[in-house]
């Protein structure tokens, strides 16, 4: 039976992905000649913190190093850049109507690598906090949150769902033992490929709510 949703935030909830690459790109601008590499990271790592990111980035790809005050700065400019941006960015396909039907059949989680203040803002600002018992966000790792709401729960892995968008929420899927579902944007690289555990890949949340329904391990009482 399935007790427990969690939801990525970027690229599930919400259409932030190009805007957040877009930022990226502008951020490392003074590095052209990495630039490509750079932007094929961030993809890649969707579900990494911007922190993590940017060491990476100077350790592996500048060959850089990176001060706290470089870090911060990089923050900064990155933040400027898309917050804004993220109070109006549209919802992915079906989102608003899958959170607000299903709120209140089962208890629903973000699990975002965006810092977990900022989060939160954004969430409320957005009018979204009535449909979250919590909202998680960096500098913990997704699988030590997921960890914190199984345990908050009571709920046993195979009871709770993750989906996501990127490698790293799978891999955080993976080390929990939570089952999870991944959610490809149309026209967008699977990056799932030969990648065992995917239960089911949706291009929205309508499909997502109808494998919710669909699915025999769920109650479909509680899945309006």
């Amino acid at each position: 039976m399935l007790t427990t949703l969690i939801f990525d935030f970027d690229g599930v909830i919400v259409e932030s992905i190009p805007l957040k690459t877009a930022a990226f790109r502008e951020v490392f601008a003074f590095a052209p000649d990495h630039i490509d590499e750079i932007i094929a990271y961030h993809l890649d790592n969707g579900g990494m913190s911007r922190y993590d990111k940017f060491r990476y980035i100077y350790a592996k790809i500048l060959y850089e190093p990176l001060t706290p005050e470089q870090e911060e700065h990089l923050a900064g400019e990155y933040v400027r850049r898309i917050f804004d941006a993220m109070l109006t960015v549209p919802y992915v396909e079906g989102a608003e109507d899958l959170l607000r039907d299903c709120s209140g059949a089962l208890p629903l989680y973000i699990v975002s690598a965006t810092p977990e203040g900022e989060m939160r803002e954004i969430a409320r600002r957005r009018d979204l906090t009535r449909y979250f018992v919590r909202i998680y966000g960096s500098p913990k790792t997704k699988a030590e949150c997921i960890r914190e709401i199984l345990e908050e729960t009571g709920a046993a892995p195979e009871e709770a769902l993750f989906i996501g968008d990127a490698p790293n929420d799978w891999e955080a899927a993976c080390e929990t033992g939570v089952r999870f579902v991944a959610r490809i944007r149309p026209g967008d690289e699977n990056r799932f490929l030969g990648r065992p555990g995917v239960e089911e890949i949706v291009a929205n949340l309508h499909e997502f709510r109808g494998y919710l329904r669909e699915d025999t391990g769920s109650s479909r009482s509680r899945i309006p």
